[in-house]
């Protein structure tokens, strides 16, 4: 079962866009891992923005550090910097950065005594961690999936354009609502597949 239809961002950039990228970044000496760090440390910004009640900014540094997820990728590749420790802390630092920026909306809204939306900021953060997390534990139980209809390119976008568009409250609601679909929408793929193979253990 794919969900490709439900992408509004790709995977990674052009084949391409990426090679060329990557190469003149690499020439630079930079490593894939230091624009991950980077990035990382520009949604640490944005979520201090927030704090700071500047919505405005955070939103244009959110999603300005956030596109460096696709370029530490393509330096990688182009430049034969791929390693397992790399990918392991790319996937860390993503999700790192998002609870951050999410949490501080939680404090953003509590501080402004607008519980409830606050309310809405903590299912987004845990929706967040569960689409992760089930994810993770699929692949550790041998079954790979990215399906899903919200993932984490879809989830910044969103996040950032409500900051933005000082429309915060609205993606937050939406933001709860689909981060917990896409976790239970994963856990059917993958509960799916594994109960095919528990099925084929049975019937060996």
């Amino acid at each position: 079962m794919s969900n490709q239809r439900f992408r509004i961002l790709p995977e990674r950039i052009p084949a391409r866009v990426s090679v060329a990228i990557g190469k003149s970044i690499g020439r630079l000496g930079i490593t894939p891992n230091m624009i991950t760090l980077v990035g990382a440390m520009g949604s640490g910004l944005a979520a201090w923005l927030i704090l700071e009640e500047q919505l405005l900014l955070a939103g244009a540094v959110f999603l300005g550090f956030s596109a460096l997820d696709f370029v530490d990728g393509a330096v990688a590749r182009a430049t034969g910097q791929a390693t397992p420790y790399g990918a392991f802390l790319d996937s860390v630092m993503d999700r790192v950065g998002e609870a951050l920026v999410i949490a501080a909306c939680i404090w953003y809204f509590a501080e402004r005594g607008e519980d409830l939306q606050a309310g809405f900021a903590f299912t987004s953060l845990f929706g967040s961690i569960a689409v992760s997390y089930v994810r993770a534990r699929g692949e550790a139980l041998g079954v790979r999936t990215k399906d899903g209809m919200f993932r984490r390119q879809e989830r910044v976008l969103l996040l950032g354009i409500g900051l933005l568009a000082n429309g915060l409250t609205v993606v937050i609601i939406i933001l709860a609502v689909m981060t917990n679909a896409t976790a239970l929408q994963r856990w059917g793929i993958i509960g799916k597949e594994l109960r095919k193979k528990d099925q084929e253990i049975t019937d060996a």
